[in-house]
């Protein structure tokens, strides 16, 4: 009812309910990035206040990067399947109930289910799914905008709520920390209650810049998981499957498993607070917002394996740079920069090309499935380069393996565009 109403409202003055189903989408993703990035600031605090080394707490980040990768692929299917507000309350609901089960928690494996399992199960499920199935069913025009737009949502939970939580955990105490994450997370999923719908055609609209409504298909009792292994299998087949899965697991493997997860310790490794090295991020995070905003338009008017390529490459150079840096101010800012252009901006390509392999129906589901490899990546990076700065007492082999990899993805993808497979690249799978 609320959302008929505010759609009435809007539409006078000639605005597409589109962008507030956008709107909704990037304060989810925001706290969602928040509370995904909020044990790795507090994973210092958490392994001090119990005598835990490091890596005790870091298997319980990379089981929560396992289970997302896990549980990523069939999130749009269960969208498609209950309804994306309703995803988005039990997402709410397990965000809140891991965060709470953390600062609680008295033995190593109450993290393993609180981080572990929880956050990494609430992470999935929504992951960048949302933006992925938000992207392709309201918007024909402005897709690749609409997706950097979400995508930035991670980057502005960093701006926003990292310094905030550094802060806390610093001055207040660490757990005070989770309070941003849980409170967001209870106010997106009521917000949505209220004013989500699933499809345009709920409300009578067409998606934004279509020439007709977009008839969704009809509720099966089809399995959401059934379902979406069933688009694996037809998807498999298709070389730009393994090209985006291959390139995202890199991706996630030297983003959200190494720098979001290792960058507040590999800091106070070489006597970088807490605090300072939050506000890098914050930095990072600016930055972030900034390119994958223009990412998304870019992947609108320009070849997007160009983008790709490029971005992996810089991706690549930037990690290589940062063990040999000083960490000062200036050399730490300098690759906040840089680094923080390009960390999330490969999303929006990405996301793309899956719509054009794979459609606005199937292509969120796919997605899932690439989404999966980002999230094995991220959880191969969180456990080992926590083992390895035990082990060698330094975090350089990661981050130098890490941009090493990063520029392999740059040959791959150049060899894609260049080899015969290219000429399949825009087929489409059926479903």
């Amino acid at each position: 009812m609320f959302a008929s109403s505010l759609n009435a409202i809007l539409k006078p003055h000639a605005v597409h309910y589109g962008w507030v189903m956008a709107c909704l989408a990037f304060f989810t993703t925001v706290f969602s990035s928040t509370a995904i990035t909020t044990p790795s600031i507090i994973l210092l605090s958490i392994a001090e206040h119990h005598g835990w080394a490091i890596s005790d707490v870091s298997k319980s980040l990379a089981l929560m990067f396992l289970i997302l990768a896990v549980m990523a692929p069939f999130g749009s299917a269960l969208m498609l399947r209950i309804g994306v507000i309703k995803v988005v309350i039990i997402s709410g609901t397990l965000m809140i109930s891991g965060l709470v089960i953390t600062i609680f928690a008295s033995e190593k494996w109450h993290l393993l289910i609180g981080i572990g399992v929880f956050l990494g199960t609430a992470s999935g499920i929504l992951g960048l799914g949302l933006a992925a199935t938000v992207a392709l069913r309201w918007f024909e025009e402005k897709k690749g905008l609409v997706v950097g737009i979400l995508t930035s949502g991670f980057a502005a939970g960093q701006l926003i709520f990292v310094p905030l939580i550094g802060w806390l955990t610093t001055i207040v105490d660490w757990r005070f920390a989770i309070l941003p994450a849980a409170i967001g997370s209870l106010t997106c999923a009521i917000l949505f209650f209220f004013l989500g719908k699933n499809w345009p055609a709920d409300l009578g609209l067409r998606p934004y810049g279509a020439l007709k409504i977009f008839t969704p298909p009809k509720n099966t009792s089809i399995n959401p998981f059934v379902n979406s292994c069933y688009k694996l299998k037809g998807a498999i087949s298709h070389p730009g499957f393994w090209l985006l899965a291959i390139t995202f697991f890199i991706c996630g493997l030297t983003s959200n498993g190494l720098v979001t997860q290792h960058f507040i310790p590999f800091c106070a490794d070489n006597n970088v607070g807490i605090i300072a090295a939050s506000s890098y991020l914050a930095i990072m995070g600016i930055f972030n917002f900034i390119g994958t905003t223009a990412s998304g338009w870019l992947s609108d008017r320009f070849d997007n394996f160009n983008l790709l390529a490029t971005y992996y490459g810089f991706r690549g150079l930037s990690l290589l740079y940062l063990p040999y840096s000083n960490f000062d101010a200036f050399s730490l800012s300098v690759w906040a920069l840089f680094f923080g252009l390009d960390f999330i901006a490969t999303v929006p390509p990405t996301i793309r090309l899956s719509g054009k392999f794979f459609g606005p129906v199937d292509g969120p589901i796919i997605f899932g499935w690439v989404f999966a490899f980002h999230q094995l990546g991220a959880a191969v990076a969180a456990f080992g380069a926590g083992e390895s700065r035990d082990i060698l007492f330094t975090y350089n082999p990661a981050f130098i393996s890490a941009g090493i990899v990063s520029i392999l993805a740059t040959i791959l993808i150049i060899f894609f565009k260049y080899s015969p497979f290219d000429t399949l690249r825009e087929r489409q799978v059926p479903g």
